[in-house]
This record gives structure tokens, sequence and C-alpha cells, in this order.
């Protein structure tokens, strides 16, 4: 493309990049570091969507869901100081989620620098661990040239967080520069004699699984991943909160690896002699603590696909580490074919047959079954409806109960960050209004970005909101339970009328204290054309998928906690 000249401010500068890297949407709350920016927003208006938010934290984790949904960076602007450190929740996020994302943060002048000036901070010290890249602009006609350098950190080899400051002085800074063109994505390929080893490991294989997780998936990925699972009759596992990458009715689908993992599936995990990894880094909740495969050399033959170099060899010594995107590998593994028929024909059924045994849910203590409203979901929602959790036992029925058909349905952190799923779904809604966008939070979590109503309604994102109220922070009361029986300290919550809540902002509001209310709540709450909330009233023993609370106490006191 032929370069662009004119004068013009840092702001505006910033704000034509990004609309040159195809940016659409961008999340933010307002701050006066950035104002140059903002008012440069005002004259995109009519090619970029600005969402005001009501927390830092919120607009985060906003950006990374788009980021996760689309496969396009994110972006996110914040102002400096506590504007910062509110979103650095949504950079942690879509770090060891691997999503692209940018945040740009406000700074205070460039004669201000190292005087602890008003909300002053080192971006790079603060973000250095959590970011692919942090960076600090101090000069207005380099603009171009380092939000290049970002989009492209953020979208190539692991995608990632990249995080900007912008000095607001250096925003109004009149400059004459060239705009870059839009960035563009390099992908490694497998080499042809890394095919070869792979094929060779598989003719040898008795039972072969196959794990696909982490970030840089697409449509056309996650067709070829069904292709290549198909020709060699491969049984997939997704990696923890990756479950949307196969189909779960598929029967190759052997079921997902995380908190929900049935013991059938640990078992396979263990046993299985050939364990090709395709784009998940195999970190603690995929591996169950790093307990499912041996450190530093597996017992499986361990082929590891990932696009970070960083990552092959980090924990596990592969037997083949191949470094390349999983849209790459993918679409060369899928047009392998094997010798003769795979002889493990047998193992993969018994893998998906072991996958739906686990859907069967128990029975749990209260007059609400969550095992009977997800077996609902399941048969209500649509293929393409998006789910969306934070963190927190409720989570487990989201993830163990209900069947994810088709790509980029499932928005969940698998940093295992609360406070996710709300603003998560808003996200979702606005980048995709004819589908379907469920919520799904504790009472605990949606607290924590329960705010962001406010957005939704503003931007009339018809989300359908499910608050999951046992009255505590569950997780960590099961871990107390666990250790420290009987000795109730810090887990306890006091709520508010969740449905009368949301209504104050504008919502349809619902209660549910029965399971059979649930689905004409539900029904109502799709029926009112605006954002509505459900709270689900259960049982406070209902802690868990598999044990009630008093279980889990009289448990540990028969093992002498």
């Amino acid at each position: 493309m032929e370069a662009t000249r004119t004068t013009r401010t840092g702001g505006q500068v910033l704000i034509d990049a990004l609309k040159i890297h195809g940016v659409d949407r961008v999340f933010c709350v307002p701050g006066e570091s950035y104002l140059a920016a903002l008012d440069a927003l005002h004259d995109a208006a009519d090619a970029i969507d600005l969402v005001v938010c009501r927390q830092e934290g919120g607009a985060a984790y906003m950006a990374e869901a788009h980021g996760k949904l689309t496969g396009r960076p994110g972006i996110c602007f914040v102002t400096r100081g506590p504007g910062a450190t509110n979103a650095a929740v949504g950079v942690h996020t879509a770090f060891q989620d691997s999503t692209p994302m940018l945040l740009f943060i406000g700074q205070v002048a460039r004669d201000q620098v190292e005087r602890e000036a008003f909300q002053e901070l080192d971006y790079r010290r603060v973000f250095g661990q959590m970011a692919k890249w942090v960076v600090e602009i101090d000069d207005a006609a380099r603009i171009p040239e380092l939000v290049s350098q970002a989009f492209h950190r953020a979208v190539n080899g692991r995608p990632g967080p990249v995080v900007v400051a912008l000095p607001e002085d250096m925003l109004t800074d009149l400059v004459d520069v060239a705009d870059t063109p839009a960035y563009k994505r390099v992908e490694a390929y497998p080499g042809p004699g890394q095919l070869d080893e792979l094929l060779v490991l598989l003719k040898t294989a008795k039972r072969p699984m196959v794990v696909a997780g982490g970030g840089g998936w697409t449509s056309r990925a996650v067709a070829d991943l069904r292709a290549f699972s198909e020709v060699f009759a491969l049984p997939v596992a997704a990696s923890f909160r990756c479950q949307d990458l196969f189909d779960n009715t598929h029967p190759n689908y052997a079921g997902d690896l995380g908190l929900a993992a049935g013991p059938k599936l640990i078992q396979r995990m263990k046993d299985c002699d050939v364990l090709i990894s395709i784009g998940a880094r195999l970190g603690e909740m995929t591996t169950g603590a790093y307990t499912l495969i041996d450190i530093p050399v597996p017992k499986q033959a361990l082929v590891h696909v990932h696009p970070g170099s960083d990552e092959l060899g980090r924990v596990y010594h592969a037997t083949l580490p191949i470094n390349a995107g999983v849209g790459a590998f993918l679409s060369l593994a899928s047009r392998l074919t094997p010798d003769a028929a795979p002889a493990w024909k047998d193992w993969t059924a018994a893998a998906h047959a072991d996958y739906l045994e686990n859907l069967k849910h128990p029975q749990t203590p209260g007059d609400v079954q969550m095992g009977d409203v997800m077996a609902w979901l399941r048969d209500h929602l649509a293929e393409d409806a998006i789910l969306t959790t934070g963190a927190g036992n409720y989570s487990a029925w989201a993830h163990r109960f209900y069947q994810y058909r088709s790509f980029r349905t499932q928005l969940g952190p698998t940093n295992g960050s609360m406070g996710y799923g709300v603003p998560a779904a808003i996200a979702a809604k606005l980048a995709d209004r004819n589908r379907t966008v469920v919520a799904f939070a504790g009472d605990g979590c949606f607290l924590m970005n329960g705010q962001e109503l406010a957005t939704a309604v503003q931007y009339d994102a018809d989300v359908i909101f499910l608050v999951i109220n046992n009255g505590m922070y569950g997780t960590i009361r099961m871990h107390q339970e666990r250790s420290y029986p009987g000795r109730v300290s810090g887990t306890q919550l006091t709520n508010p009328d969740f449905a009368a809540l949301a209504r104050s902002y504008g919502l349809h509001g619902e209660t549910v204290e029965k399971t059979a209310d649930f689905a004409e709540a539900f029904k109502r709450c799709e029926a009112s054309g605006k954002p509505s909330l459900i709270e689900v009233r259960i049982d406070p023993e209902a802690l868990t998928v598999k044990m009630s609370l008093s279980q889990i106490r009289d448990q540990a006191i028969a093992a002498g906690k």
C-alpha cells in the first residue's frame, strides 16, 4: 500500500493505526491520561465501536474474550496507575490463555518520569512477567512502527498480550509520519521429516491419545483436527477449558481434562502409549498437577506441537517436539493416511463410551439439581450458543455436563480467574448478536464484575446471566473442609437479592429455587428482548459435582485432619 503522510496528533496517528490493523471494537474506561486518543476515537466512530465499561478489570476481560472469540487482538484502553493495575487481571488471563490482546495505558507526561508523578508506574516492570512485550512510546513519529510491532507480537508464535504505554503529552504532539500496512500472521510449519516421524510413532502405537488446547485455533484448524482424528481413528481429549475445539458429540471425543475430568479419562491418559499434544502447553490443570505425565521424560511417546518454541522442552522432554502453529500442523496432518486400518478403534470407542458415562449426573442435596438444569440446557440451546464461566466449583457443571458442539462456544479463563464470565459474555454478545450467550457465575464470582450489568444494558447486549448462589466462596470452602474440617474462616458470604439487583440495572430478573422452575424462567428471559439474569439458589451442601459439603468434611475427619 502507499504510505499516507499528513500532519496529525499522536492520538490521531494511533487510532489511524488501529483502523489499518482492522480494529473494529475498543473496550475502555476513560482517563485524562489519554484524552487525545479518545478525541481521535470520536472521529473514528464510524469504523471503531467504543465500548465504555465500569471497571478496568471488566474492560480487560472483555478485550481478552473478544480476542479469544475472534482470533484478532482484543483492544483495551485504560488510564495510568490504578487503571492499569485494575486491568492487570485481564493481561494475566490473556497470557496464560494464549490470547492476542493489546492493552493501551495512558502514562504521565515525559518530563515527569521518575518523579513518582500522579499515578506514575513503570509499566515494563509492572507487566514484564505477564505480557509478551511491554513498550512505552516516547516519540509520536514511532507510533506506526511500534504499534505494528505490537500487533505482530500479539498474534505470532504463541499468541498473547502486549502492553503499550502512551505518555499523555506524546499523544498531543503533531507529527508528519507514514502509516504502516496491516499486520501479517506468520506460522511455523512442521518439516517433512517430522511428519514421517509422526507416522512411524502411530504405526507402532496401540493406545494413542490426542490432547487439543492452547491458543491460535481457527475453524479451519478445528475441521482439520476432526479429519486427522477420523482418518487415524484417534481419541481426542480437550485441555482445560478448551472443550469447543472438538465436537463433544463426535464418537472420537474422549472428554475434557482439568477439574471436571472423568476418572477413566485420567487413567487413559496414564495408560496411553503415544500422546499427541496439539497446541496445549500441558500445564498444571491439564495434567492433574503434573501427575498424568512423568517429568522430565514421559513414559508415553510424546509428540508436542506448539507455536512457541520456549514451551517445547520446558517441562517435558518430548519424543518428537514440533515448533508449529496448530493450523499449520493440522493442515498437513489432516492429509496423512495410515498404511493400514488403525488397530486401536476399540480403544477410541471405549474412550467415548467413558465420556458418555461421565455425562450422567448424580443426585445432589437440595431442591435444585444442577445436573438436570445442564441436561435441559444441552437439549435446549442451539449448537452455536456461547457459554462463559469464571472460576469456582459451579463451573464444573458447565464443564462436565454441557456438550460443546462447535468452535468458539466456550469462553473460560484457563488461569482460573474469578469475575470473567460476566464481561466475557457481554463481549461475546457484542461480537455476534445473533448467537445466544449464557454467562455462568457463582455468587462470589459474579460480584467481582457484576457492575458490568450496566454495560450490558447500555449496549443492549441481551446476555442471559446465571448466578449460582450457595452463599460462599465454594472452591475455597471445599479446600478448607478437606484440610481444616469444620473450621470455617473467610469463606461465608452475605448476598443481595440478585434478581432484584438485576432489575435495578434494567435487566429482566428471575429467581429459581426448584429444578422444575428453571426451564420456564429461562424461556421468559429469552422472550424478554433484553439482558436478563436468573439467580439459581442451590443448597450449600451441594458443594461439588461428586461430594456434598458434609461428605467432604466427614472424609477429612476420618482421615485424621
